[in-house]
Protein backbone atom coordinates (compact mmCIF):
# COMPACT_ATOMS: atom_id res chain seq x y z
CA UNK A 1 0.00 0.00 0.00
CA UNK A 2 1.16 3.51 -0.78
CA UNK A 3 1.70 5.59 2.34
CA UNK A 4 1.57 2.63 4.71
CA UNK A 5 3.21 4.90 7.26
CA UNK A 6 3.63 8.65 7.12
CA UNK A 7 4.88 11.18 9.68
CA UNK A 8 1.48 11.22 11.43
CA UNK A 9 -0.57 8.25 10.19
CA UNK A 10 -0.39 4.53 9.57
CA UNK A 11 -2.56 1.87 7.96
CA UNK A 12 -3.69 -1.43 9.46
CA UNK A 13 -5.92 -4.32 8.53
CA UNK A 14 -9.54 -4.31 9.68
CA UNK A 15 -10.44 -6.99 12.25
CA UNK A 16 -12.38 -9.19 9.83
CA UNK A 17 -13.63 -12.53 11.23
CA UNK A 18 -12.33 -11.73 14.73
CA UNK A 19 -15.38 -10.70 16.76
CA UNK A 20 -18.08 -12.88 15.13
CA UNK A 21 -19.39 -14.15 18.50
CA UNK A 22 -20.14 -10.60 19.70
CA UNK A 23 -22.81 -9.30 17.33
CA UNK A 24 -24.04 -6.66 19.83
CA UNK A 25 -20.60 -5.30 20.62
CA UNK A 26 -19.07 -1.98 19.68
CA UNK A 27 -15.55 -2.46 18.35
CA UNK A 28 -12.98 0.19 19.25
CA UNK A 29 -9.41 0.69 18.14
CA UNK A 30 -7.05 1.36 21.04
CA UNK A 31 -3.85 3.29 20.23
CA UNK A 32 -1.00 3.53 22.74
CA UNK A 33 2.67 4.34 22.86
CA UNK A 34 4.77 1.21 23.31
CA UNK A 35 6.00 2.42 26.69
CA UNK A 36 2.46 3.11 28.04
CA UNK A 37 0.50 0.21 26.51
CA UNK A 38 0.85 -2.00 29.57
CA UNK A 39 -0.90 0.60 31.74
CA UNK A 40 -4.03 0.68 29.55
CA UNK A 41 -7.16 -0.34 31.48
CA UNK A 42 -9.70 -1.98 29.15
CA UNK A 43 -12.58 -1.04 31.46
CA UNK A 44 -12.10 2.68 30.73
CA UNK A 45 -15.16 3.93 28.86
CA UNK A 46 -14.64 5.39 25.39
CA UNK A 47 -15.57 9.02 24.89
CA UNK A 48 -14.38 10.12 28.33
CA UNK A 49 -11.42 12.24 29.34
CA UNK A 50 -9.68 9.02 30.49
CA UNK A 51 -9.60 7.75 26.90
CA UNK A 52 -9.65 11.00 24.91
CA UNK A 53 -7.37 11.64 21.95
CA UNK A 54 -6.84 15.24 23.10
CA UNK A 55 -5.24 14.01 26.38
CA UNK A 56 -2.92 11.51 24.66
CA UNK A 57 -0.07 10.91 25.51
CA UNK A 58 0.27 13.48 28.31
CA UNK A 59 -2.30 12.21 30.81
CA UNK A 60 -3.83 9.23 28.98
CA UNK A 61 -1.78 6.06 28.29
CA UNK A 62 -3.97 5.10 25.31
CA UNK A 63 -6.91 6.54 23.43
CA UNK A 64 -9.91 4.86 21.83
CA UNK A 65 -11.08 5.71 18.31
CA UNK A 66 -12.72 4.35 15.13
CA UNK A 67 -15.89 3.02 16.76
CA UNK A 68 -17.57 0.35 14.61
CA UNK A 69 -19.91 -2.60 14.83
CA UNK A 70 -19.62 -6.11 13.49
CA UNK A 71 -21.57 -5.00 10.39
CA UNK A 72 -18.60 -2.78 9.45
CA UNK A 73 -16.26 -5.80 9.44
CA UNK A 74 -18.21 -8.59 7.70
CA UNK A 75 -16.71 -12.03 7.34
CA UNK A 76 -15.76 -12.98 4.69
CA UNK A 77 -14.88 -9.73 3.00
CA UNK A 78 -17.29 -8.79 0.20
CA UNK A 79 -15.54 -8.21 -3.15
CA UNK A 80 -14.44 -4.61 -3.62
CA UNK A 81 -14.58 -3.71 0.08
CA UNK A 82 -11.80 -1.60 1.57
CA UNK A 83 -10.16 -3.72 4.27
CA UNK A 84 -7.78 -1.22 5.87
CA UNK A 85 -8.09 1.54 8.45
CA UNK A 86 -5.98 4.70 8.43
CA UNK A 87 -5.06 5.74 11.96
CA UNK A 88 -4.48 9.47 12.43
CA UNK A 89 -6.41 10.72 9.40
CA UNK A 90 -8.80 13.30 10.96
CA UNK A 91 -7.32 16.77 11.32
CA UNK A 92 -10.52 18.71 12.04
CA UNK A 93 -11.07 17.34 15.56
CA UNK A 94 -7.56 17.53 16.98
CA UNK A 95 -8.40 20.28 19.49
CA UNK A 96 -12.15 19.62 19.75
CA UNK A 97 -12.78 18.40 23.31
CA UNK A 98 -16.36 17.55 22.24
CA UNK A 99 -14.87 14.76 20.05
CA UNK A 100 -12.80 12.65 22.49
CA UNK A 101 -12.84 9.70 20.07
CA UNK A 102 -11.10 11.73 17.37
CA UNK A 103 -8.87 9.80 14.98
CA UNK A 104 -6.40 12.67 14.93
CA UNK A 105 -2.85 12.78 13.58
CA UNK A 106 -0.21 11.21 15.78
CA UNK A 107 2.28 13.66 17.19
CA UNK A 108 5.47 11.64 17.42
CA UNK A 109 7.33 8.84 15.68
CA UNK A 110 6.20 6.31 18.31
CA UNK A 111 6.60 3.41 18.37
CA UNK A 112 2.85 2.80 18.72
CA UNK A 113 0.91 -0.34 19.58
CA UNK A 114 -2.73 -0.94 18.66
CA UNK A 115 -5.41 -3.46 19.51
CA UNK A 116 -9.13 -3.87 18.96
CA UNK A 117 -11.50 -3.97 21.92
CA UNK A 118 -15.11 -5.20 21.80
CA UNK A 119 -17.46 -3.62 24.36
CA UNK A 120 -21.07 -4.52 25.10
CA UNK A 121 -22.33 -1.42 26.80
CA UNK A 122 -19.33 -0.47 28.90
CA UNK A 123 -18.20 -4.05 29.55
CA UNK A 124 -15.20 -5.44 27.66
CA UNK A 125 -16.13 -8.82 26.13
CA UNK A 126 -13.18 -9.48 23.81
CA UNK A 127 -9.94 -7.95 22.64
CA UNK A 128 -7.04 -8.70 20.36
CA UNK A 129 -3.42 -8.81 21.41
CA UNK A 130 -1.31 -5.66 21.07
CA UNK A 131 0.22 -5.29 17.62
CA UNK A 132 3.91 -5.25 16.89
CA UNK A 133 5.48 -1.79 17.34
CA UNK A 134 4.64 0.67 14.55
CA UNK A 135 7.14 3.47 14.01
CA UNK A 136 6.18 6.46 11.90
CA UNK A 137 8.45 8.18 9.42
CA UNK A 138 10.39 11.22 10.51
CA UNK A 139 11.29 14.20 8.38
CA UNK A 140 14.90 14.93 7.53
CA UNK A 141 16.50 18.02 8.97
CA UNK A 142 16.89 20.74 6.32
CA UNK A 143 20.60 20.86 7.19
CA UNK A 144 21.05 17.22 6.15
CA UNK A 145 19.87 17.80 2.57
CA UNK A 146 22.69 18.19 0.04
CA UNK A 147 22.77 21.55 -1.74
CA UNK A 148 25.20 20.52 -4.47
CA UNK A 149 23.75 20.14 -7.94
CA UNK A 150 22.98 16.45 -8.15
CA UNK A 151 25.96 15.47 -6.01
CA UNK A 152 28.58 15.76 -8.80
CA UNK A 153 32.14 15.55 -7.56
CA UNK A 154 34.88 18.03 -8.46
CA UNK A 155 36.59 15.37 -10.61
CA UNK A 156 33.41 14.81 -12.61
CA UNK A 157 33.06 18.54 -13.26
CA UNK A 158 36.74 18.86 -14.33
CA UNK A 159 36.48 15.88 -16.70
CA UNK A 160 33.29 17.24 -18.28
CA UNK A 161 34.91 20.66 -18.77
CA UNK A 162 38.04 19.20 -20.42
CA UNK A 163 35.99 16.99 -22.75
CA UNK A 164 33.77 19.93 -23.72
CA UNK A 165 36.82 22.06 -24.58
CA UNK A 166 38.37 19.24 -26.65
CA UNK A 167 35.07 18.74 -28.50
CA UNK A 168 34.90 22.50 -29.26
CA UNK A 169 38.49 22.44 -30.63
CA UNK A 170 37.68 19.38 -32.76
CA UNK A 171 34.53 21.04 -34.11
CA UNK A 172 36.43 24.28 -34.87
CA UNK A 173 39.10 22.26 -36.74
CA UNK A 174 36.41 20.49 -38.76
CA UNK A 175 34.77 23.80 -39.72
CA UNK A 176 38.21 25.28 -40.68
CA UNK A 177 38.90 22.31 -42.95
CA UNK A 178 35.63 22.78 -44.78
Amino acid sequence: LEGLTTASTFVLEQPRCVFEKYSNADIWLVVALEKTATTFNNSVAPGTSDSAFQNFPDSVPAYMTLNATLANYPCPKPPGDITVLRVGSETSCTDDKARPTCNGPLSGAGPYLVKFLALEGSEPVAETEWSKPITLRTAKSPNSISTTSGGHSAGMIALTTILSILFAILLAGLVAML
